[in-house]
């Protein structure tokens, strides 16, 4: 991020993605637990730089929201973001698969709307010495949470030949893994990776030119790789998901975007079986334990409008999926 960014408001660094669709899909979780005499609890479990959360408690006076965001930066410029909400939100240091801890920390049994908007934010990108991003120079470093965890250049200066091929072809659905970690390991014997400019420039030495016509830059599924390695985030999202769906509210709902398919492989599997009955197979009577949790409320994955696209080209590759919970959360 240059110094022209980083002096603007934190609302014209950060157009949220698809913000107006996803808080209808999270209002009438709202409305429910109104109908209830409850206080409507929402969760951004993906806070960043706090645009959808400002937008839900400007829409929703009486909402009370709970911030979770793993990147002590982000949390600092959200907070300064929601001072005028101050009394109705609880912002987090956590990463988003310990909800139940952070519920219970804060004396808050069950929700009525969460959000999770995945993989990297925009403050992270656009910080060029995070390392997040392969268009120009920084330590190669990647973590969300920079207080602690090991670093892109730990991951590419230490796993074996063999581990990087896992993680590049896994993570980054790259066909070249081998090529790139093979030079990968060639390169740091004569000096170890320091940041992401000497990355890319081996990158390019074994992807062939061509291949970038139909998939980008060539470092950007290695890219992909590295930050999902350093952050653990697919192990992450696969503790996460569960745990939101565990802290729902009856009618409560939840949304999430996801930027790739093996983060939306994830949602969709849980969403599924969730909102499917659980009664074994020619079983005569569905008990009210085998009903399905959920209800399905998208047809399959949404997609941002050209307006969107062009207002956010980021929100390009967003996926939205949501559910309702239409069983109550059995007793802890």
């Amino acid at each position: 991020m240059n110094e022209h960014d980083s002096a603007k408001p934190t609302s014209e660094r950060h157009v949220p993605v698809l913000k107006d669709r996803c808080i209808n899909l999270l209002a009438p979780g709202f409305e429910a637990a109104r109908l209830r005499g409850e206080t409507p609890v929402a969760i951004d479990a993906t806070l960043g730089m706090g645009g959808h959360s400002e937008a839900m408690l400007q829409r929703f006076p009486d909402l009370h929201l709970v911030g979770i965001d793993r990147d002590e930066e982000a949390l600092a410029l959200a907070g300064e973001r929601l001072k005028p909400f101050a009394g109705r939100t609880d912002l987090v240091h956590a990463v988003y698969d310990e909800i139940a801890d952070v519920l219970e920390d804060l004396g808050i049994s069950e929700v009525h709307g969460i959000l999770m908007d995945l993989g990297v934010s925009s403050l992270q990108l656009d910080e060029r010495e995070r390392g997040f991003a392969y268009s120009f120079d920084a330590p190669l470093d990647m973590r969300m949470d920079t207080s602690r965890g090991q670093t892109a250049a730990d991951v590419v200066n230490n796993y074996s030949e063999e581990d990087l091929v896992r993680i590049i072809r896994k993570w980054g659905e790259e066909k070249f893994a081998g090529r790139i970690a093979n030079r990968i390991v060639t390169a740091r014997a004569a000096k170890p990776f320091a940041t992401t400019g000497e990355l890319v420039e081996q990158i390019r030495a074994v992807v062939p030119a061509g291949a970038a016509k139909s998939g980008g830059h060539p470092a950007k599924r290695t890219f992909q790789a590295l930050r999902i390695e350093v952050n653990e985030e697919l192990d992450v999202l696969e503790r996460a998901v569960p745990a939101a769906v565990e802290a729902l509210a009856l009618g409560g709902r939840i949304v999430v975007m996801s930027y790739h398919s093996l983060e939306d492989k994830i949602v969709k599997g849980v969403f599924q079986a969730r909102s499917k009955s659980s009664a074994p197979l020619g079983f005569p009577v569905e008990l009210e334990e085998h009903k399905p949790e959920l209800k399905t409320l998208t047809k399959g994955t949404e997609v941002p409008t050209a307006v969107e696209i062009a207002e956010n080209s980021r929100a390009a590759s967003a996926r939205l999926r949501a559910v309702e919970r239409i069983r109550a959360r059995r007793a802890a």
